[in-house]
């Protein structure tokens, strides 16, 4: 699997960013959901990759520097028919790698608290991932999980 900065202009990423936008819409009430269009994942403070394999994009992830020591995970999706392939661990490996070359002392995430995101927080606990409250802009919701992890200690 090769994993590449995106700059999202492909037919391909805009289409697997719909699937992911749909699946929070369809799981989590719009108050809850805190998934980033295109537009929002083109800033300055977010770094934004691909996984592919055999020119097939296999899935996505971004991370989002919230300061100099902090970055959050967003937008982590994986394409329908390559789930339970290692793609969604393999993105993540690669963007705390990329946090901790950074620098950043703290890498956090929002999830979702329903049924449907529990194998994402499992992702999530397995590469180190605890809980904690709300961090950023983000504030207490029941349908949100909010999960943290330190880097660089030891």
């Amino acid at each position: 699997m090769h994993i590449k900065i995106d700059d999202l202009s492909g037919p391909e990423i805009r289409e697997l960013l719909e699937e992911h936008l749909a699946s929070m819409r369809l799981h989590s009430p719009p108050e809850s959901i805190h998934a980033l269009p295109i537009e929002g994942l083109r800033k300055p403070a977010i770094t934004f990759w691909t996984a592919w394999e055999n020119g097939e994009l296999h899935g996505c992830g971004a991370l989002k520097e919230l300061d100099a020591e902090h970055g959050e995970i967003k937008s982590m999706r994986t394409a329908s028919r390559h789930l339970r392939k290692g793609v969604a661990q393999t993105l993540l490996h690669y963007i705390i790698s990329e946090a901790a070359r950074r620098g950043y002392r703290r890498l956090s995430l929002e999830t979702g608290s329903m049924h449907a995101f529990e194998p994402a927080r499992q992702l999530y606990a397995r590469s180190g991932f605890t809980f904690c409250g709300p961090f950023a802009e983000y504030l207490e919701d029941p349908n949100s999980v909010f999960m943290t992890k330190e880097l660089g200690i030891g």
